[in-house]
This record gives C-alpha cells, structure tokens and sequence, in this order.
C-alpha cells in the first residue's frame, strides 16, 4: 500500500519471536555491510532463548513495508552509576534497497520515544568512524561523540 505521495506505507511495531527469522537475516546484512561477514556466531535458537525468557536480554521494534520486515531497532537497558537507567541501541538496521524511505528516522523516534516512556535518562550507541551516512543521521539529533573513550571487550 502507498501513501498519497506514492511512498509505500511503513508501519512501526514491537518485535515479536516470530520476527526472529529475518532479524536475524538483517544482522547478517549488517555484518557484511560493516565489513565483518563473518562475525555473527549469535543464532535464532540463543536470541529466541536469550530474547524471551524471564528476564528478556533485549527488545526490539520493527519496521513492516507490504507486512514485510525491512528494518530493526534493538535495544536493551543498561545502567549508569552517573546517570541511573539508560536505553543502549545495539543495532538500527534498513535493508539496503529500502535506504533513503525514512524508516531509519522512524525506527530511531520510536526508540527514543520508548526510552523516554520507561523514564530513561539517555540513549546511547556507537557507530564506526567511516561510516559517514550513519554519523550525518545521528549528527541531525544533535547526538555528541564521545573521542575520549575507547571501547573495550573480551571473549567470554
């Protein structure tokens, strides 16, 4: 369906387990995208089991065109001890051929807004430093960079 200036209609809603499936094609896509193809070891099974138990590892909405999945916004809490409880976006993602629709803008208000409604004090992501079209979007929000942190991890 189209709106009224020919733009397919795009509905928002929260993730639900059967979404899973292409979720998980979507992180794919974005492993590749961010030059990692090989890096995703996460399967539908664990974020099945880790996504929707007792204690849900992470949330998610996402974006339908044609009642067809074309991008995903998935976040979880975490907790500052400045700044008390904080929305974390782990991943904002759009198929390539649907880039450009505004989808992303959508997915990124929606999340924004859910942080807001749980009473979080802020929204936090990272985002490689080449990836330009990504830094310009969030640059529209006013978002700061941090250059003095560096991010750290170990394999567990």
């Amino acid at each position: 369906m189209k709106n009224s200036l020919g733009k397919p209609e795009i509905t928002i809603r929260k993730g639900i387990k059967s979404d899973l499936p292409v979720i998980h094609q979507l992180i794919v896509e974005l492993a590749i995208f961010e030059r990692e193809p090989n890096a995703v070891s996460n399967t539908i099974e664990r974020m099945e089991r880790e996504g929707f138990g007792n204690q849900p590892a992470f949330e998610f909405f996402v974006a339908e065109v044609e009642n067809k999945v074309v991008g995903l916004s998935l976040y979880y809490y975490r907790y500052s001890t400045w700044k008390g409880r904080c929305l974390y976006l782990e991943d904002l993602i759009v198929t390539e051929n649907m880039r450009g629709l505004g989808i992303g803008k959508l997915l990124f208000d929606r999340t924004v807004q859910h942080g807001k409604d749980q009473k979080c004090s802020r929204m936090n992501w990272q985002v490689l430093d080449w990836n330009t079209d990504a830094i310009r979007f969030y640059e529209r929000y006013h978002a700061d960079f941090d250059g003095g942190w560096l991010n750290g991890s170990i394999e567990l």
